[in-house]
C-alpha cells in the first residue's frame, strides 16, 4: 500500500473513485456542508482523545487519524469539483504565510 501520495496523485485517485459514480461530486454547498460535518467530528475525536469528555462504551472507535483522513478526502472532492490544483493552493497559501506572518511569532535559536 502506498502511503506516500502527491497531491496530484491524491486528486487523480479520487478523482477515479468519484466518476464511477452516476451522481459525481455533490454541489459546492453540500461540500461544505460535508467539511463542516468532518471538521465536528475531529473535534469529537480530539476532545475524546485530548480533552475531559471520554468516549462512551457505544461509541464508534475512530481516530484523530481516521477523521483527518476523511477531511483530506471530502477536501479533495471540493477541490476537484471546483478544478482547483491543490498544490497550487496549497503554495500559494504558504507563500503568504511566509511573508506575511514571517516575524509574528517568536523563532527558535540554536540553544532550544
Amino acid at each position: 500500500m502506498n502511503t506516500a501520495y502527491t497531491t496530484k496523485e491524491i486528486q487523480a485517485r479520487v478523482e477515479a473513485y468519484i466518476s464511477q459514480f452516476k451522481e459525481g461530486y455533490f454541489s459546492p454547498l453540500s461540500m461544505l456542508a460535508r467539511m463542516t460535518e468532518e471538521v465536528g467530528e475531529l473535534a469529537r475525536e480530539v476532545n475524546h482523545t485530548y480533552g475531559e469528555k471520554p468516549k462512551k462504551a457505544s461509541e464508534a472507535a475512530n481516530t484523530v487519524t481516521d477523521e483527518l483522513g476523511d477531511i483530506i478526502f471530502v477536501l479533495t472532492c471540493f477541490a476537484n469539483s471546483l478544478d482547483i490544483d491543490l498544490s497550487e493552493a496549497f503554495e500559494k497559501s504558504m507563500t503568504k504565510f511566509e511573508t506575511r506572518d514571517k516575524d509574528r511569532w517568536t523563532k527558535k535559536t540554536q540553544e532550544d
